[in-house]
């Protein structure tokens, strides 16, 4: 795939993170892997194929009601890659490890950075770079254990 095909996928990726879970069949490889630090410090720190990258989607909609990802830089692509700064919103809905029930229906802010390997001109594998600590901050979370 050329450099101008994969920064197409960026929006669709951008979609299916606002929960517009119809997307994946269209753009994730059936063997995708995802790479990400778990937010609770705990657990798995790979999400495998498309059911499991929908059940991660879904669960952060979960905990963030009306939450909205914006692409604040990028795409920047390039033959067999794709790059997106992002910024993310939504309001606490409670059910995070260790957060403050006082923090229920406080807005939340945080960024991060998507690295994506395209293969076939569908996303095969994700490397996941959010600022974890200024989301926990934001729940007010002291200590995960």
């Amino acid at each position: 795939m050329s450099a101008s095909s994969n920064a197409l996928l960026a929006e669709p990726w951008k979609a299916l993170w606002n929960n517009d879970l119809s997307f994946t069949d269209k753009i994730i490889a059936p063997d995708f892997v995802a790479h990400a630090a778990p937010l609770t410090g705990s657990g798995d720190d790979t999400v495998h194929g498309r059911d499991g990258l929908n059940g991660w989607v879904a669960g952060i909609h979960t905990i963030l009601r009306d939450l909205s990802f914006e692409i604040t830089v990028g795409p920047i692509a390039a033959d067999d890659f794709l790059v997106v700064r992002w910024a993310a919103e939504g309001t606490y809905a409670g059910g995070f490890p260790g957060a403050s029930q006082d923090a229920v229906g406080n807005r939340v802010r945080f960024t991060g950075t998507d690295t994506l390997l395209v293969k076939d001109g569908m996303l095969a594998e994700y490397w996941a770079n959010a600022d974890s600590l200024l989301f926990v901050r934001q729940l007010g979370v002291r200590e995960l254990s």
